[in-house]
């Protein structure tokens, strides 16, 4: 519309022939200049329109990936919560054993024999607990230092546990594995690169490794509930060298309660709740000693894991 209208005013200067020269040809660059002016705004209103659709692509991409991420978020939040419940139950189950154990009824005779036996032929490596019907690994001799692979002398006296397991005195009764360990904070960046990130991978992962041998020497995977407390139920204080060997340790508790040799056990009892195991062998952390009540103590700065 511009352009027609500048023309014609164009045409009339020129026709009447009455117009100076010199505002003909300023009239013709003002033209000029504004039928560029006028190119360049739609260019301007083209490359807009342009990053306009551009925006909204980028727009509908995000809102798409939003609603996945959404979904994602949701489905691993309900397998949390699912892990959750099965952790606590588990927890629930094995502080329910811990506190029943005195007024319990005690593990068969022939049972509690050849643990006690097992016991003291192998001072170094385990110790048992008749009254809880608990067989406790020091982890110092299980493991190596700030690793979760069983020693080949602590692999010797598992096979023979397990075969105590596997004896008819033994063979109906549930198993919980529990890893601990001291409160010092794992800081080595080689078992951090290892995968124990931290007490509560290391405690767990030791467990896991315990309950593997137990398996692989044909103790049923029903029988067996696994989970790691990391520094948070100590056996002695953390404020002596003599304390937290003693907390570093891996507990399997003979539950008094017989089960159904043919009935499933509830999805707790067979949880890992801890992150898979590796194996690398870096440095140390658990050690298990028979201590009295505890009483946490300030734990030292440097790594012994």
């Amino acid at each position: 519309m511009k352009r027609q209208i500048l023309f014609l005013a164009i045409s009339s200067i020129a026709l009447t022939g009455c117009v100076p020269v010199e505002k003909y040809r300023a009239a013709k660059m003002e033209a000029e200049s504004l039928q560029e002016q006028l190119g360049k705004a739609q260019g301007d209103v083209t490359a807009a329109n342009q990053r306009a659709d551009a925006a909204q692509k980028q727009l509908d991409a995000l809102n798409s990936n939003g609603n996945n991420a959404m979904g994602l978020v949701g489905n691993l939040q309900s397998q949390l919560a699912a892990k959750q419940a099965q952790l606590d139950d588990l927890n629930k189950r094995y502080a329910d054993a811990i506190a029943k154990a005195g007024s319990a009824v005690a593990l068969p005779a022939p049972l509690t024999n050849e643990l006690t036996a097992l016991a003291a032929a192998n001072p170094d490596t385990i110790e048992f607990d008749q009254a809880r019907g608990m067989v406790k690994f020091r982890s110092d001799v299980t493991f190596g230092l700030g690793d979760a692979t069983v020693q080949p002398t602590a692999k010797d006296v598992l096979n023979k546990f397990a075969a105590i397991l596997n004896s008819d005195a033994a063979k109906n009764y549930e198993l919980l594995v529990a890893g601990h360990t001291d409160s010092t904070p794992v800081s080595n960046p080689a078992t951090i690169k290892a995968g124990h990130k931290d007490n509560w991978y290391l405690s767990a992962h030791r467990a896991i490794s315990v309950a593997e041998v137990l398996i692989g020497d044909k103790v049923s995977a029903q029988r067996i509930g696994v989970v790691g407390y990391a520094d948070q139920r100590p056996a002695a204080s953390n404020g002596t060298e003599q304390g937290r060997k003693a907390n570093r340790r891996v507990e399997v508790l003979i539950t008094p309660k017989q089960i159904s040799a043919n009935a499933p056990l509830s999805p707790a009892s067979t949880a890992t709740p801890a992150p898979s195991k590796p194996a690398p062998k870096m440095d140390n952390k658990d050690s298990g000693s028979m201590a009295p009540t505890p009483t946490p103590g300030p734990a030292p700065a440097n790594d012994n894991k």
